[in-house]
């Protein structure tokens, strides 16, 4: 496991977080393109559903205290507002983490940071979209176990949600903030 310190996203790391995001979601076919989710991150920046608190990043504490603090950026995570019908919940997304430090723990520990602080801020539950072999290990189970809809039915399994309180979730729809329904 990679040592990391995980802390609160600053204004300084901004342009670190994008060259994460952009190198851990590109795409071999199209490299000269940005990845879809390096738009999506700007566009909730810009959102209300942005939570300063839920955009976390895994700093590389062993890089060159020369080298400015952004440019240490390893991974990023964030959890945005998100809705249960009419009850405020989170989205986490994108989760990224650069290539050379992938498969190195630094992805689980920006999941349990980022869990952590959205339980301590007393949300509900959190919502995502993503391979439920990995986040079955964060406590995620598929959002149709609560009678939880996923934005989109043909997500299935893959679409699921982590309970932050103790109190059994209401069914209903859940909705990401508008950037991720404007994809």
């Amino acid at each position: 496991m990679t040592d990391v310190l995980v802390r609160r996203e600053q204004a300084a790391d901004v342009v670190a977080v994008r060259a994460v995001v952009a190198a851990a979601f590109a795409s071999p076919d199209t490299p000269d393109l940005a990845p879809v989710e390096v738009g999506l991150l700007d566009r909730l920046r810009a959102d209300d559903a942005w939570i300063p608190a839920l955009s976390l990043v895994a700093v590389d504490p062993s890089g060159d205290r020369v080298v400015p603090p952004g440019q240490r950026v390893v991974g990023h995570v964030v959890c945005t507002r998100a809705g249960l019908d009419d009850r405020a919940v989170l989205g986490l997304g994108p989760l990224a983490v650069r290539p050379d430090r992938q498969r190195r723990g630094v992805g689980t520990a920006l999941m349990y940071a980022v869990l952590a602080a959205a339980e301590a801020r007393g949300e509900p539950l959190v919502g995502l979209l993503g391979d439920p072999a990995y986040y079955r290990r964060f406590g995620f189970k598929p959002a149709s176990l609560y009678g939880i809809v996923p934005p989109d039915p043909g997500w299935g399994a893959a679409f699921q949600v982590r309970l932050l309180s103790p109190e059994r979730p209401v069914p209903g729809t859940f909705g990401y903030a508008r950037p991720f329904r404007d994809l």
